[in-house]
């Protein structure tokens, strides 16, 4: 393993200066101390030269090789279209940088694996952008669970949805339009499943053994961002799926982008012998997550507060979802960067499991029946 980075901030280039790197991962990468924004890329160089003003980062590039391969980049982040993840990730590891990447790093779990083995083989650290398991209520609840507060677990419930596309006038992002679209293309089962199929076996402890799940497209005519053109558009808009996990837990998880609900649209719910807690990340009246417990004998569940220590420095639950959770994510990220440990929480083998789930529950789908996990290799 390449050792921590000490005596001197942490310097990151960022790959992608779109809305959510504006929205997330710059305003994280600038507000930690510890690192040090050098270099920002876009196929767009009109977005790259914004956000460099923004930001306050000196250099601006619009082809990915001139930044990967400086010498005074720790870190890339790439944080574009779903479909380059994978090249840009794997050329970053290859030029020996530490790499966060939205997810996912494939549509394929095989090629995130070798991904993963890329990264372990050069001794580099990868983080995924998996937001929520970041949030600081789903850290206190994390706590809760390792305390045995749920004693033994029983049941895992999972949802994200919001309607973020109930209007197809909406520009859908990050489809393929060429696909067939006689077939069902996996939307929102990628998009909005892997942050709570990550989750699960964060909470739960134990992988995923059989999926059965189903898609449905609901809503069949959508504007499509890259053309604004409105066409048939044959994706998984809403999804379901239950599973059993290794340890005998059972589960369901539950996303669309047409139910009716705020952003992000995250509840985590698991259910065990000694009490249960509900965590909603949803911006409600202000707030942008809550987190409840219970007990056998309670008749309601108790709204908890989150303690002081899980949010970054100068984050409340009053702050936007998008800054507060990606804040902390970075910081984790940061932490393992600059000290001594193996710690590589939500890293690229992680990514790898998670899309492992989602291509059994396509396989479930497709051929009508229970899916055993794991899949061949």
């Amino acid at each position: 393993m390449v050792g921590p980075i000490a005596g001197r901030p942490v310097r990151v280039a960022v790959l992608g200066a779109g809305t959510w790197a504006n929205f997330a991962h710059l305003p994280g990468w600038a507000r930690d101390p510890r690192c040090e924004l050098v270099a920002v890329c876009d196929v767009d160089e009109a977005l790259a030269k914004k956000a460099a003003a923004d930001f306050g980062i000196p250099s601006v590039a619009t082809d990915y090789r001139a930044v990967i391969e400086r010498a005074d980049v720790d870190v890339v982040d790439v944080c574009t279209p779903s479909a380059t993840h994978f090249d840009l990730a794997t050329a970053a590891l290859g030029a020996g940088k530490h790499v966060l990447c939205e997810k996912p790093v494939a549509f394929d779990f095989r090629e995130t694996a070798r991904a993963a083995e890329l990264a372990r083989s050069r001794g580099l650290k990868t983080k995924l952008g998996f937001t929520f398991r970041y949030a600081p209520a789903m850290r206190y609840m994390r706590e809760l669970v390792d305390q045995g507060f749920c004693g033994e677990p029983y049941i895992y419930n999972a949802y994200e949805q919001n309607s973020q596309w109930i209007d197809p006038k909406t520009p859908l992002r990050q489809v393929d339009v060429n696909a067939d679209q006689s077939q069902i293309q996996v939307s929102s089962l990628e998009g909005y499943g892997a942050p709570v199929i990550d989750i699960a076996r964060w909470m739960v402890g134990a992988d995923l053994a059989s999926v059965v799940g189903t898609l449905r497209n609901f809503v069949p005519e959508r504007m499509v961002r890259a053309t604004g053109t409105t066409m048939r558009m044959n994706i998984d808009d809403g999804d379901i799926f239950i599973g059993e996990f290794a340890n005998g837990v059972i589960g369901s998880i539950q996303t669309s982008y047409v139910t009716v609900g705020n952003y992000p649209g995250i509840e985590v719910r698991l259910y065990g012998s000694a009490g249960a807690i509900i965590v909603r990340l949803v911006e409600e009246f202000g707030v942008a997550e809550t987190i409840k417990t219970a007990r056998p004998d309670d008749v309601e569940f108790k709204q908890q507060e989150v303690p002081a220590r899980f949010y970054p420095a100068g984050g409340s639950a009053r702050e936007s979802w998008r800054t507060l959770f990606y804040a902390n994510l970075i910081k984790d990220f940061l932490d393992e960067l600059t000290t001594e440990t193996d710690k590589n929480e939500g890293n690229f083998d992680d990514g790898a499991w998670v899309q492992e789930v989602i291509n059994a529950v396509e396989i479930s789908f497709r051929e009508r029946r229970w899916t055993e996990l794991p899949l061949p290799r």
